[in-house]
């Protein structure tokens, strides 16, 4: 079942039950890669077998070669013993690049695949998600688990054949040495079950502290201009401390477990040790048990500690992957929406496209969960707009004019009523088909940064000479020819290096280059200059012949030629028709256009506040 997230949810992170459930989808990303796996653990096999071959050397020079004074002896157990080294580097150096590359490829997998999937998800989830958190597991969650993959799993595995193969050597050497040696391992058990229990629930406080501090810094640094303009550089590194100082106790807590736990192991290890000396030195003096098995038996003893110790240390990064990976599957697992239910696949392509009917069938909406009483933004909102026509929206802030278009491009989806296109409703149509007829002005304009080509395309398959005529359609090409390095200019992030007006202006063109057959209009000239606005107006003339216009009005002066013009107020149509009808109606729009010939001439600007109150007064 898909998760949905909650602001807050991500911080919690889940409950160890989902253990097992989350190793199980971490292998699937590994199977594609199982050549990968099996060369490493051949290669880690072929070590830990080749670690019994110091001990076994080591008996049989001190009790044979020893007594016997055979140097020859000697001398081969000394080759013998370098060549198993030199195999020993071989193997080790092997089975590190072997399971760098799979943690490589399987983070690059994920990472893909999560960000593929955070573009299918809908508007609304981004509207309650701040975008540094999602930044933190496309990049910080993910590389956590290539300790996993690197480091944990495959080598973890070669461990637990190291401990098999040794275990087994020391029982078939002298049981009640291996019976001594094996005296601590239920203590080592205890310690690691704490050590385990208190470790998952600091990593995951790590994580989402880390999370908090990537979303706080994300949100301030784009705003750093209001920042900066209200003087709040103070307060703000007040709340960014207060952020640090949480994720420096989190990790402080997560050193101190970890400072706690290895010298633990490390005093079992050498309590094993002492049992054994003990063990040892009372069979080699009641004369069952010669000096070179006791010799063997320590080197064997440290060996098989050492692979304990390493799983420990690997437990330790299986922690930090698992807290990493249940938040990366609850991202994973969050329901795209219904816009991305009818998607199809493919790069867009430039074709002519049909004339386009839309109509709103008593459209109600709502943001937010459902409630008894839901606060409707859209209460039974119907209108036609016909190829060749203009549907021109105004009201005041808050009236339901920006949903109105975000239903549209199905950045949300109505819970009553319906959108149609030609007498099919716009649900049905695959999203990005969907989108393609559309060419969208903003009134807050994004540009990437990147080249004013690739701003202005978008990946549709135009040329230059295409990219060009959009421009100079709507002016925009004289802002081009002033660029240094024209279309191959590269803007900085946002489009901050041109001005606003400017990249309004490429906006225009971008919204125009693929020849949609509906036009979207948000306040499209209000960041240029009058001669601008001018020039875009006699293009707009004949860039609306045969499309299907709606066009988000706050200057009313630049609709009086629209087809019709709805009037809302608190969600409702409360009128509509042509400018001079509306005029002469003498009601909300007729106060409105008067509000703002009056403001024009010699009024401030009223805030929203009083133009709402001038609105209902009607």
């Amino acid at each position: 079942m898909a998760a949905t997230l909650s602001p807050h949810h991500d911080d919690e992170g889940a409950t160890k039950r989902y253990d097992r459930h989350l190793v199980r989808r971490l292998a699937a990303y590994v199977r594609p890669y199982k050549a990968l796996v099996a060369g490493a653990l051949v290669l880690l096999v072929l070590e830990a077998l080749l670690q019994l071959v110091g001990p076994i050397l080591t008996q049989r020079v001190i009790d044979v070669a020893l007594p016997a004074r055979d140097a020859g002896m000697a001398t081969r157990a000394a080759l013998v013993y370098a060549a198993s080294l030199l195999l020993a580097f071989i193997c080790s150096y092997g089975e590190t690049m072997l399971t760098a590359m799979l943690g490589q490829q399987v983070m690059r997998d994920l990472r893909q695949q999560l960000f593929e999937h955070v573009q299918r998800l809908s508007i609304a989830y981004y509207d309650r998600t701040p975008v540094g958190r999602l930044v933190t597991r496309v990049t910080s969650d993910v590389e956590s688990l290539n300790e996993l993959f690197t480091a944990g799993v495959v080598a973890g595995l070669g461990d637990l054949f190291t401990l098999v193969a040794i275990a087994v050597l020391m029982v078939a050497t002298d049981w009640r040495l291996a019976i001594a040696a094996f005296a601590v391992i239920p203590l080592v058990y205890l310690t690691s079950h704490v050590f385990q229990k208190k470790v998952r629930v600091t990593y995951r406080e790590i994580r989402a502290r880390l999370a908090r501090i990537n979303a706080y810094l994300q949100e301030r640094i784009t705003g750093m201009r209001v920042v900066q303009l209200f003087g709040r550089e103070e307060g703000e590194a007040r709340r960014f401390a207060t952020l640090n100082e949480a994720h420096l106790d989190a990790n402080l807590r997560s050193i101190t477990i970890y400072a706690l736990y290895f010298p633990a192991i490390e005093f079992l290890t050498s309590l094993a040790l002492a049992i054994l000396l003990v063990a040892g030195a009372r069979q080699v003096g009641a004369g069952t048990l010669t000096v070179g098995v006791v010799a063997a038996f320590l080197q064997l003893l440290r060996r098989f500690y050492q692979p304990l110790q390493d799983l420990a240390d690997k437990f330790n990064t299986l922690q930090q992957a698992m807290a990493a990976s249940e938040r990366i599957f609850v991202l994973l697992d969050t329901d795209a929406g219904a816009a991305s239910r009818a998607v199809s696949t493919g790069k867009p392509a430039k074709k002519e496209h049909a004339p386009v009917t839309i109509a709103f069938e008593d459209v109600w909406f709502h943001y937010g969960d459902p409630q008894p009483d839901p606060g409707w933004v859209l209460r039974g909102v119907s209108f036609v707009v016909r190829p060749g026509e203009t549907v021109a929206l105004v009201g005041h802030t808050g009236a339901g004019k920006t949903t109105i278009v975000s239903l549209l491009l199905r950045f949300y989806e109505p819970q009553r009523g319906r959108i149609v296109a030609n007498g099919r409703d716009i649900r049905d149509i695959p999203i990005d088909e969907w989108r393609q007829l559309i060419g969208y002005v903003q009134q807050d304009i994004f540009l990437f940064a990147a080249d004013v080509r690739s701003n202005l395309r978008l990946d549709a398959p135009i040329d230059d000479a295409a990219v060009l005529a959009a421009a100079s359609r709507v002016g925009a090409d004289r802002v081009i020819a002033r660029l240094p390095s024209q279309l191959d200019q590269v803007l900085g992030e946002r489009g901050a290096s041109v001005s606003v007006g400017e990249r309004q202006l490429l906006s225009f063109a971008r919204a125009i280059a693929l020849d949609p057959a509906v036009l979207v209009l948000d306040e499209a000239t209000s960041a240029v200059d009058s001669e601008s606005e001018a020039e875009i107006q006699r293009g707009l003339v004949e860039l609306m012949r045969g499309r299907t216009t709606i066009a988000i009005a706050h200057r009313l002066s630049t609709i009086v030629q629209a087809n019709e013009i709805l009037v809302l107020h608190h969600g409702e149509v409360r009128e509509r028709g042509r400018h001079a009808a509306l005029r002469a109606l003498g009601g909300l729009y007729d106060r409105l256009y008067r509000l703002q010939a009056g403001q024009d001439a010699r009024m401030p600007i009223p805030d929203s506040a009083t133009l709402a109150s001038h609105m209902s007064a009607g």
